[in-house]
């Protein structure tokens, strides 16, 4: 089986078809920012809720910060626990031994963290999939009714960029067999074999799996701020941020929400958004998008709504314009 292409090719708005999902917008990065988008997106956030966010490697210095969290959960999501899987790389949250032990180190000892696989794994079906027909999950995440995926949006490694899609495609998979199914080809010794194109369908197949088992029960946010052209899985050898903070977007479709934080991206000044773009196309991330429009998981096109002025329609470079340069 061969992959799609195109990956590397970025689709001006005007260029995409289909219908538009609502996406909302605010500038404010605080706990308070956080708290205003998601009420907008919170309607079917119900009975027993999963907050999926990358907790991060130790003393990871991108990560969402965990106040902001904490007020949320306090706030509006009592009871809800944050969900995360193991790695799938040897090294601080390999085991669940290790990884409770970097939670705690990252401050995240306030929330009741449940590591997903700690107690083994589901298959979950893909629907429609040219690569799987099924995905392994940890298998707690059966034990949700609700799933909020609250995403740090960011570059990365192989993804060329890290949004809703890459949280729960790869964060959700278990960290032994789920993971292993996207990122390797069987009998191989590189365990990282698997990339561009074909990487990023597999990862969309494995969120797809997740968006059809929560149905209308889940909600994505994601947090641009504190963009390094790596992942959180780099912790503190990721490399320095240089793109400007933009805000925090909410959505109930997860392939508008990534497309509008990339055309935020492609909408800063060359100079701001040079790296994080050569990073996203140089990875063939794209092909995230187009993939998962495909699928039939959400619409590429989108109505961006401004939360902090009247709640008024806004394009990518009106929300971008007043961007500040980057300041550790």
């Amino acid at each position: 089986m061969l992959p799609g292409k195109d990956g590397d090719k970025y689709v001006p708005y005007e260029k995409r078809s289909g219908n538009e999902s609502i996406v909302y917008f605010t500038r404010d990065l605080s706990a308070e920012g956080l708290r205003k988008v998601y009420a907008l997106i919170s309607q079917n956030i119900l009975g027993k809720v999963g907050i999926k966010l990358h907790t991060g490697e130790p003393h990871g210095p991108n990560i969402i910060p965990r106040p902001w969290v904490k007020n949320l959960i306090e706030k509006d999501l009592p009871g809800a626990k944050i969900v995360e899987t193991n790695s799938y790389y040897e090294g601080d949250r390999y085991t669940t031994e290790q990884h409770r032990e970097t939670l705690k180190i990252n401050g995240w000892d306030f929330a009741n963290v449940d590591i997903m696989d700690e107690h083994g794994t589901a298959l979950l079906p893909v629907k429609g999939g040219n690569w799987f027909k099924e995905m392994s999950v940890g298998v707690n995440m059966l034990n949700y009714d609700s799933l909020l995926v609250l995403t740090h949006f960011k570059g990365h490694v192989m993804g060329g960029f890290g949004g809703s899609n890459k949280n729960i495609g790869i964060g959700c998979a278990d960290g032994r067999i789920g993971k292993a199914m996207i990122h390797t080809t069987p009998g191989q010794s590189n365990q990282w074999d698997i990339a561009y194109e074909e990487l990023m369908e597999r990862m969309a197949e494995s969120s797809k799996a997740t968006v059809d088992y929560f149905g209308k029960n889940i909600a994505f946010v994601n947090v641009m701020r504190n963009m390094s052209v790596s992942c959180d899985c780099e912790g503190v050898e990721a490399e320095p941020v240089v793109t400007p903070n933009v805000g925090i977007l909410a959505s109930l479709d997860i392939l508008a929400i990534d497309t509008a934080c990339v055309d935020l991206v492609y909408a800063l000044k060359p100079q701001d958004r040079a790296a994080l773009v050569e990073r996203i196309e140089t990875r063939h991330g794209l092909r995230q998008l187009s993939y998962m429009k495909e699928l039939g998981m959400g619409n590429n096109k989108y109505i961006l709504i401004d939360a902090d002025n009247g709640f008024n329609r806004i394009y990518p470079a009106d929300a971008v314009k007043d961007v500040k340069p980057f300041e550790a």
